[in-house]
């Protein structure tokens, strides 16, 4: 058996030595025959430095940087595209997703299952604003896409066969964690406490996940399209009955002037125009990434990308 352990770093120059420590005992008490694939997503700190220096003194971490940040998706397609093992483990660099599962998750790897998904028992410590937005996003995307994303991460077990439909897979613009539940495959749940952080903070700000949200939502459904439909079936009725009381009105000779009626429904209209442009250009500019046809990531240096043959 042998096992991938995929793990992005961005700016990590204080978790790196201890996430290694961490993990490496965990595979070892599994299996001899392990690789780490540590992919550095363009930090700008001393991490690639600490990736590079573990990579000389092991040859199982398999260290990929990036010419750029290319955000946490490319980092977990790089890591993805390049498994060497049976099955690949997806765990975060800051240690939240704890990696005493790991053992459990191969467990159930052997009893047959193509996906182990860790599924999140509590946030924990996560400020209110961020649980709140979290849990509308996921009850929205549950909604709209009809995958079931409550308390989903990306903690996950993928068999090879897994991996190798995931690589199928043409679209630059991904969704790591609705397009896993996407393939369906055979598939367990563990739950697991998010575990608090040791070092330095997240990464992730508002505008990032508000960036990975509209694109989770768009890369999976097109209903939010249809709600333009709608609303223009809404305002069409309404212009209708205003449009028939103004008429009664003036042939009864009780019109009265309505400059800030018609104001507001100018006001009403034109936005709901712009936001209806907005979200078909949302859609377009989709459709242009994915024409482009641009690479996920560039790679810059890359440090023992074959740790297995080495092992045998």
């Amino acid at each position: 058996m042998n096992i991938s352990l995929i793990i992005p770093f961005f700016n990590e120059e204080d978790q790196v030595d201890n996430t290694l420590d961490i993990v490496i005992p965990i595979l070892e008490s599994v299996t001899p025959f392990y690789e780490i694939i540590a992919v550095d997503d363009g930090s700008k700190d001393r991490t690639w430095f600490i990736l590079s220096n573990r990579a000389q003194d092991n040859p199982n971490i398999h260290a990929i940087r990036f010419s750029r940040n290319f955000g946490k998706e490319a980092a977990i397609c790089a890591g993805l595209d390049h498994v060497g093992g049976d099955l690949a483990i997806l765990m975060d660099g800051d240690l939240q997703h704890p990696p005493q599962y790991i053992p459990q998750m191969v467990r159930l790897w052997e009893e047959g299952y193509d996906i182990v998904e860790g599924v999140k028992k509590s946030r924990g410590k996560e400020k209110p604003f961020y649980h709140f937005m979290a849990t509308s996003f996921y009850k929205i995307f549950t909604k709209l896409s009809g995958v079931d994303m409550a308390n989903a991460s990306d903690f996950k077990l993928l068999d090879r066969k897994v991996i190798d439909a995931w690589k199928a897979l043409d679209e630059k613009n991904t969704f790591f964690r609705g397009l896993a539940a996407w393939l369906g495959f055979k598939k367990t749940t563990i739950e697991f406490e998010v575990a608090p952080r040791t070092h330095g903070k997240s990464k992730w700000s508002l505008t990032g996940l508000w960036r990975l949200s509209v694109n989770a939502i768009t890369s999976f459904s097109s209903v939010p399209l249809v709600f333009i439909t709608w609303g223009g079936l809404l305002f069409f009725f309404l212009a209708l009955i205003i449009g028939i009381i103004t008429l009664v009105r003036f042939f009864s000779g009780t019109a009265v002037e309505g400059f800030t009626t018609v104001i507001l429904l100018l006001l009403i209209i034109g936005g709901a125009i712009m936001m209806s442009l907005g979200l078909i250009g949302t859609y377009i500019s989709k459709i242009y990434d994915e024409v482009k046809g641009r690479p996920r990531y560039l790679k810059m240096t890359e440090l023992n990308p074959r740790p297995f043959d080495k092992l045998r």
